[in-house]
């Protein structure tokens, strides 16, 4: 926990408005209300971490920032969250990522340059700030339940964070993105573009040296690769959905009665972020 609510940053992170660092006395009275995954509805794509490459490469195709190499899974086309209902709900089946899982909580840096510290998002729509509605954050001054599952979580996503970024440096470091962009026509003829990002070239890969490749093979990198690569495959599905989004006025997904963002603190999930967790029905 950190000793002060009060933190001004100078850029927020993808979906957070007002990021505040817990705290017992600040934060006593406030309270997290049932929620959905609306908050990503015009968001065409979302950060992965390795540990979820698998199964987030089934329903999504997984491409690289172009400027951190930063695994993402792209949701959409255009400014719009293709697997994201009218009710607010991931479609049935799909993998939810972790990123989504942890909102509103996150880690956020303190002082201390190697410090972290458990944060909300203070301009979360789930927020309460006084009242009896929704889940405590703390209790008799100290961390709730659903605080130290939420912490939990985190803490699990941050190093796995961790293991992803050395990843994308192994990446970099062999040369082996390359940039590309999708391009798209609609059944109505509107075009659609997808660009600034990258992905693994498949010739260069296959001629890595036997050194490096049983050196990945040992890490764990050439399945993260091949996942990359058999994901693109999900582009033509994303635009069979998008076909299909305009067909139906919107709404295309299946909505599942689970609560995608509720699940961040949520018993198993809180501790195992990036396991292949399901909307389930």
């Amino acid at each position: 926990m950190a000793s002060s609510a009060s933190s001004q940053v100078p850029q927020q992170p993808l979906f957070y408005r007002e990021l505040q660092p817990l705290d017992s006395k600040a934060h006593a009275d406030w309270r997290l209300k049932q929620g959905d995954a609306g908050f990503t509805a015009e968001t065409p794509f979302v950060p992965l971490v390795v540990g979820e490459i698998a199964a987030a490469s089934r329903n999504y195709p997984i491409v690289f920032a172009a400027d951190s190499a930063q695994p993402i899974a792209v949701l959409g086309l255009e400014r719009r969250n293709l697997f994201l209902g009218d009710d607010g709900r991931w479609t049935e089946g799909a993998y939810v990522p972790a990123y989504v899982r942890r909102y509103p909580f996150a880690f956020m840096a303190t002082v201390n340059p190697d410090g972290f510290a458990l944060a909300i998002d203070a301009g979360s729509e789930r927020i309460a700030k006084s009242g009896d509605d929704g889940e405590p954050l703390f209790e008799d001054g100290k961390p709730s339940t659903l605080t130290r599952e939420a912490l939990e979580f985190c803490t699990a996503f941050g190093r796995e964070a961790e293991l992803t970024t050395l990843f994308a440096t192994a990446l970099k470091e062999k040369d082996l993105l390359i940039d590309r962009r999708a391009d798209a026509t609609l059944p109505d003829g509107r075009k659609l573009g997808l660009g600034g990002f990258q992905i693994v070239d498949a010739a260069k890969f296959a001629a890595l040296d036997d050194e490096t490749v049983l050196a990945w093979h040992k890490k764990g990198l050439l399945a993260l690769v091949h996942f990359h690569l058999a994901s693109l495959e999900r582009f033509k599905d994303l635009l069979d959905r998008q076909a299909m989004h305009q067909a139906h006025g919107g709404d295309v997904t299946q909505p599942s009665s689970a609560d995608a963002s509720a699940q961040t603190a949520s018993g198993a999930n809180a501790g195992q972020p990036v396991k292949t967790t399901k909307a389930k029905s």
